[in-house]
């Protein structure tokens, strides 16, 4: 799964800044970013904080979107306050098949770029976090689904998304081992080339079967983690710089994560 992530404003910013347009840029630090809660140290999805995302309507320019989708067919506040804890992941699997992604798959496909993400070790009935980053220290380019959803009770618009998931590698093989899950998750990381194509369909041409061979594992090998400090209950780091910094646990046995 992917409920728990870390972005700055840097990787936020790397699609827009890659073609060398500073006044894009200085546009979207003015206007866009102090709608967000960037930087986000720690972010765990269900908070549902407001971030960055790059979407077909603006390829290189970013919207400012809230974590948890809320499809068009949510009829009020209520209803969209019950369903969005469990659209924070969509399953890359059935994104074609469940009611609440099948829409955004076919015609709303978004990107994130975040620094890396947090995942849970269980182990002796404790859970340890883990961040996972890729090696090079490049951001990470999540696949994604969004909507703009409007709010019959305010008459007002609100843009969400969801983060597709995967199964997991070798390396997620090791980490996420709730007990609970058939099996390890992780979020769809696209290969820099691949962003492209996952986020714009030219002319219908981008099929159903096209998108679905994006959604794969990352290479192992092109990711490192380790453990950090807690991120949830009373010794929780927060929304804090030091939330990503490693931290060793004596009792927790060394998995060998290269």
């Amino acid at each position: 799964m992917c409920y728990d992530i870390k972005t700055s404003v840097e990787a936020q910013l790397k699609r827009a800044d890659r073609k060398g347009d500073k006044e894009a840029v200085d546009e979207i630090m003015e206007r866009l970013v102090p709608l967000t809660d960037l930087p986000l140290f720690h972010a765990m999805g269900f908070d549902h904080p407001s971030l960055l995302i790059y979407t077909d309507r603006s390829p290189e320019f970013p919207e400012v979107a809230t974590w948890g989708l809320i499809p068009h067919w949510v009829r009020d506040e209520a209803q969209m306050k019950k369903i969005w804890n469990s659209t924070l992941n969509a399953r890359g699997e059935t994104i074609f098949e469940k009611n609440s992604f099948r829409s955004a798959a076919k015609k709303s496909r978004c990107l994130i770029y975040v620094d890396g993400f947090y995942e849970h070790h269980h182990f002796n009935k404790e859970t340890y976090p883990f961040f996972i980053h890729r090696k090079d220290k490049e951001p990470m380019i999540l696949a994604g689904l969004y909507n703009e959803w409007n709010n019959p009770d305010t008459g007002g618009k609100l843009t969400t998304f969801s983060i597709v998931t995967t199964t997991g590698n070798a390396m997620m093989g090791q980490i996420h081992n709730n007990p609970k899950l058939e099996g390890p998750r992780m979020p769809v990381i696209l290969p820099d080339e691949l962003a492209d194509k996952w986020l714009i369909d030219y002319n219908d041409r981008l099929d159903q079967q096209s998108i679905e061979e994006l959604i794969k594992e990352y290479p192992t090998t092109e990711l490192s983690a380790y453990t950090v400090q807690k991120l949830r209950g009373k010794n929780s780091m927060g929304n804090s710089e030091k939330a990503s910094k490693p931290f060793n646990y004596a009792e927790l046995p060394d998995l060998k994560i290269e």
